[in-house]
């Protein structure tokens, strides 16, 4: 799969983590990403103690939205965040966010921005289908570190951490 640094995720176990960051309601039709990362960025020194390259771009799905027959004008949360050491002061405008503990499939991509919707295409219906998990009711999130070089960059690497469960049988 291009862009896919392997077709087979690593299976990591997240402890809780605390963000602060600029929460949008969004689709994928609406969506404008940079405009949102450039908004966060510029205002991402007011957020006391926060975690130096250590960015999240996080999506909030409902109990109601699907994968499998997807809809590109259904709404989510979409954050632009930054990891934070404690709870404290939140920046007016921008809001907390606890992603829970728990099991993830972590894939790396490697690539632009505009071709991350053929990775998603992968994960959903190929390899979770085939997998021994099903997707869990938890923020998903892509982590962004200084291996990330932007959404035009070529070179830009992230992680992609989809929240998981093993499937009942």
């Amino acid at each position: 799969m291009n862009g896919l640094q392997s077709t087979k995720p690593e299976i990591k176990t997240l402890t809780e983590k605390w963000l602060v960051g600029i929460k949008k309601e969004e689709s994928v039709l609406t969506m404008n990403a940079t405009a949102h990362w450039k908004e966060f960025m510029q205002r991402r020194k007011e957020i006391f103690g926060s975690v130096e390259n250590e960015y999240y771009s996080v999506q909030e799905y409902g109990i109601d939205y699907s994968f499998s027959n997807f809809n590109p004008a259904a709404v989510f949360k979409k954050w632009a965040a930054v990891a934070v050491v404690e709870k404290g002061h939140i920046p007016t405008g921008m809001e907390n966010l606890i992603l829970p503990a728990g099991k993830y499939a972590v894939f790396v991509y490697k690539g632009v921005a505009k071709e991350f919707s053929k990775i998603v295409h992968y994960i959903f219906k190929d390899w979770l289908p085939s997998s021994e998990y099903e997707l869990d009711q938890r923020p998903h999130f892509e982590f962004l570190d200084k291996k990330y070089l932007g959404a035009t960059n070529p070179n830009s690497e992230e992680e992609v951490w989809i929240p998981i469960r093993n499937k009942i049988r």
